[in-house]
This record gives structure tokens, sequence and C-alpha cells, in this order.
């Protein structure tokens, strides 16, 4: 039920105060999916549910990124507040697709969160048993972006974020195959 109320809390149409809040909300539902999926597999493993949190908060950061061009159509932004203000970025500068040096700063400052959480929960692979590795294999996703958006120098709106990578089928077999997240 943790998952529904987090979700419904979300329906507010409001942006995240900070990064922890967005951590919070991700916790509650990406992390959440893979604890289910973890308990699916038949893994009760403290080490894989500590990777799945910081899995899930990365993935809840890379999808909060991903989606801000189409919430900036509709005139809405849901990037923690608290990192837009220390660069000095308001909501409009979202909604105008600007493209300005603290708009990429913005970005990048989130963007590092989600890979300092990915990283973090790859310090685990050595205790994370074997069989819980399936659930982990949204990270291939995640990376995928976090490249993409450097290359693209943090430019959340660059065209090359909303094409299809053609690799990922191939870089999600290789992570399987040598059972990697």
């Amino acid at each position: 039920m943790n998952i529904i109320d987090q979700r419904e809390k979300n329906l507010d149409d409001r942006a995240y105060r900070d990064i922890s809040e967005l951590e919070t909300y991700a916790e509650n539902t990406q992390s959440a999916l893979l604890y289910l999926t973890l308990e699916t597999l038949g893994v009760r493993d403290i080490h894989a549910d500590h990777a799945a949190s910081h899995i899930g908060k990365a993935q809840g950061i890379v999808t909060c990124l991903r989606a801000t061009p189409y919430h900036a159509s509709r005139r809405k932004v849901f990037l923690p507040m608290d990192i837009c203000m220390l660069h000095g970025v308001s909501q409009e500068d979202f909604i105008r697709n600007n493209e300005a040096k603290k708009i990429k700063d913005t970005v990048y400052d989130i963007a590092s969160q989600a890979h300092v959480h990915l990283e973090h929960a790859r310090s685990f692979k050595k205790n994370v048993p074997a069989k819980a590795f399936p659930a982990f294999l949204c990270t291939v996703a995640i990376e995928d972006y976090l490249h993409k958006i450097q290359k693209a120098d943090f430019n959340v709106f660059h065209p090359s974020l909303h094409q299809k990578s053609t690799l990922l089928p191939l870089h999600l077999y290789i992570r399987s195959w040598k059972k990697a997240y």
C-alpha cells in the first residue's frame, strides 16, 4: 500500500522540495517494486535489499529527469527546488526549454545523485546472491540514460535523449550473462 499512497501524494502537481524528498518518493515506489521482485525471486538478503534501495532511488531520479521535457511542455516542473534555487533556475526556465549553463548545472547535480546511488548499489555486488541479479537489470537502462545525458552536456532537452538505444538489448544480455548489474 505504500506504493499507492506515494503515487497518490504525487498527484499534487508540485515540485519536490529537495532531493531527499525525491529520493523518499523513489524509495517508496521504485525501490518497493524491486523489493517485491526480490521476494518473487526468493531472495531474502540484507545486501540485496540495500542494493535495491539505491537502485530504486537512482531509477526514480532518472525517471524524473527523463520526464522533464514532457512535463515542461505541459508547464509543470518536478525537479527538486533546492537544487534549482542553488543554481538560480526558475521553473519557467525549464518550461521555455532554456539551454543555459545554469540549467545544465542543475541537471548535472541531479544526475550525479543518481550516479552516486548506482555506484553505491554496485558496491554491494560481492555480497548480493546471484539469484537477485535479474531484479537489478534495470541498472542497464539507468546507466544508459546517464551516459546519454552526459554526452548531451546535461541538456535535458537534447533530441538524442529521445532516441532509442539500439544496443540496450545487447547490454542487457551481457549483464545478464555476466550476472552483473
